[in-house]
């Protein structure tokens, strides 16, 4: 999978626009990896049933995304049991975590509410480049004194 904010040249908009579509298609395997693996932290098991509660969507929606997240080594699943994330499952759930961690930090490091950048960095956590998320590090890391 690759991360929304790989950064291209910011030379045409074809690759500014391709950028954008790249972040849209992981943003929902992301979003489904981060919370399995939040729902396995907090129950034990993540259950396609949790997952559409939390994502407001129908089990069919699940079931299709889950699919395509088995297909693309991100997860395990049989049917009528538990979704198991892979390892590979395992490291973007926690990659996407300290992305949403770094960008609400430095939300709320420049003054935005605290409920505000959580809502905020759930968006730009899929599409931030990395050099862009290298710059909020450095500028955290100099209010903090290193």
């Amino acid at each position: 999978m690759t991360k929304g904010g790989d950064d291209l040249p910011c030379g045409s908009a074809a690759e500014r626009f391709a950028r954008v579509r790249r972040a849209n298609q992981s943003e929902l395997a992301e979003d489904y990896v981060e919370m399995i693996d939040d729902l396995i932290a907090e129950r034990g098991e993540a259950r396609a049933a949790d997952l559409a509660d939390r994502f407001g969507v129908s089990p069919g929606t699940v079931a299709r995304t889950i699919q395509r997240l088995a297909r693309d080594g991100f997860v395990e699943s049989q049917p009528y049991r538990s979704i198991f994330l892979t390892e590979r499952g395992k490291q973007v759930a926690e990659d996407v975590r300290a992305r949403h961690r770094l960008v609400f930090d430095f939300l709320v490091a420049i003054g935005v509410r605290p409920e505000a950048a959580e809502i905020d960095a759930e968006g730009i956590e899929h599409h931030v480049g990395n050099e862009t998320l290298q710059a909020f590090r450095r500028f955290l890391e100099g209010r903090s004194g290193g």
